[in-house]
């Protein structure tokens, strides 16, 4: 599984992208068909507004995409992994309580 963290319009420091690494991390625990992570930190032109995309890609279906936005950066983080973790649980279920027709 790949993770990137990049950030747009704002620099990316180590203690950012460690904290981001730590979260999105677990997200393969509530869904392990993962391949790739993707974190876009964005500040937008308030310059204490900031903006994290979250985007994961898994196998044979979409990618699913989180986007939050906020005046703290790090509880940005926070509320996009919360979302995903619920984007991910719901689609688990959905797979496991799918019906088949009886032949």
């Amino acid at each position: 599984m790949e993770i990137n963290v990049t950030g747009r319009h704002l620099e990316i420091t180590p203690a950012i992208r460690d904290f981001a690494h730590q979260k999105v991390a677990k997200l393969p625990r509530y869904y392990d068909r993962i391949t790739a992570i993707e974190v876009v930190a964005d500040r937008t032109d308030h310059h204490d507004h900031y903006e994290v995309e979250l985007i994961v890609q898994v196998e044979r279906t979409d990618p699913f995409v989180v986007k939050v936005a906020g005046a703290d950066l790090y509880a940005c983080v926070d509320e996009t992994v919360d979302k995903m973790e619920r984007q991910l649980t719901d689609h688990k279920e959905k797979l496991r309580n799918r019906k088949h027709p009886k032949p």
